[in-house]
């Protein structure tokens, strides 16, 4: 529920992105976001909260999360230049990264000691502090291009142009493929990895929480040397590492007993340290070489094939849990995963040893 609206909106928010102002929709995601999740503790509270509803509230911050990452990725070429979009990226996943490591044990530690619903409600607070923090931003932003009243615009020829934008270029389409592969398989390893924690391992959700901070922190290690592992072997090589740093998630296998969470921990830090460094380049590449005013269509398009394997992985690794086992799901999860970094190898992007040049809005 929370990933299905990317493959059935993703190319129609894509079009509308590129007809507004991106901080509007930011702020006002956020705030529908708030709304939405503040609905859990308020109906736990007073005895109504089911199962039945925690599918809407998965609908609903599925759909505004569509919206706000199609406009987040298109909002920052028009806040800096393009050549400093790699470094924008950067920072913004080091703060990420620092939310990654802090998230999990805060939830962790809220769920064992006063219980989910209260957690919920902390992200209600982050969330609503994401808004104002989003609402603070000064710097103008330009009027997306035949945007003004009066205009004519076919709203079924641009979701095409967007989609031309992807399929014309090969590093794009690589790049979708790429991601779209590693969605599936990592999606399929996450569904039985948690029936794998809680019942093989014996794992509790407090030491899942712990397990995954320990991981989070390989995030935030990945941001800060993403540049300097991307100088040292190039852009291309950087990004296919990135993505077989995935295999590194089969030390899971040998978790056992008291050592369980530390070798859990070990293995998301060595999985997770990929990810910044895959994200900033492909991210920062694909800003660099599409014009600003499809900025929106092509993060859109790419949104619907890159997230749109997400609910197949979680449907695949519910029914290959049930059908061949826990522990042979995992390893077809983090197998299909880093298989996809063939479509780098095998394609253009891996003769890439630095950013294109930027092209021209």
């Amino acid at each position: 529920m929370a990933f299905i609206a990317f493959p059935v909106l993703g190319l129609f928010v894509g079009v509308w992105i590129d007809r507004v102002k991106r901080k509007p929709v930011l702020v006002g995601m956020s705030l529908i976001q708030v709304l939405t999740l503040s609905t859990v503790p308020v109906a736990f509270a007073v005895g109504l909260l089911g199962l039945n509803q925690l599918y809407v509230v998965a609908l609903v911050m599925g759909t505004t999360t569509l919206f706000f990452d199609v406009a987040y990725q298109s909002y920052l070429p028009s806040l800096v230049s393009r050549e400093k979009v790699v470094e924008g990226n950067q920072k913004l996943q080091i703060s990420a990264s620092a939310a990654q490591v802090i998230g999990p044990t805060v939830a962790s530690g809220l769920m064992a000691t006063l219980g989910a619903p209260t957690a919920v409600a902390a992200d209600v607070l982050g969330t609503l502090a994401a808004a104002l923090l989003l609402f603070s931003i000064r710097r103008a932003e330009p009027r997306p291009e035949g945007a003004g009243p009066g205009t004519h615009r076919d709203f079924f020829a641009e979701m095409k142009e967007g989609m031309r934008v992807i399929t014309s270029n090969k590093l794009l389409w690589t790049q979708a493929g790429c991601t779209g592969t590693s969605n599936l398989g990592s999606n399929i390893f996450t569904v039985a990895l948690f029936l794998y924690a809680y019942r093989v391992l014996g794992v509790t959700q407090g030491e899942i929480g712990i397990a995954f901070s320990i991981g989070a922190a390989g995030f935030l290690i990945g941001a800060l040397v993403s540049r300097r592992v991307t100088t040292k072997v190039g852009l291309g090589r950087a990004i296919a590492l990135s993505v077989v740093a995935n295999l590194g998630l089969l030390i899971v296998l040998v978790a056992n007993g008291a050592t369980a969470v530390l070798v859990l921990g070990l293995a998301f830090f060595i999985g997770f340290m990929g990810v910044p460094i895959y994200n900033i380049n492909q991210v920062s590449l694909r800003q660099i070489i599409t014009p600003n005013r499809l900025q929106g269509r092509m993060n859109a398009t790419m949104r619907t094939i890159i997230w749109g394997t997400i609910p197949v992985g979680a449907f695949l690794g519910g029914i290959l849990a049930s059908g061949i086992g826990v522990v042979p799901t995992l390893l077809v999860g983090i197998l299909v995963s880093a298989a996809s970094a063939f479509w780098i190898i095998l394609g253009p992007i891996i003769k890439l040893k630095v950013q294109p040049k930027p092209v021209e809005d």
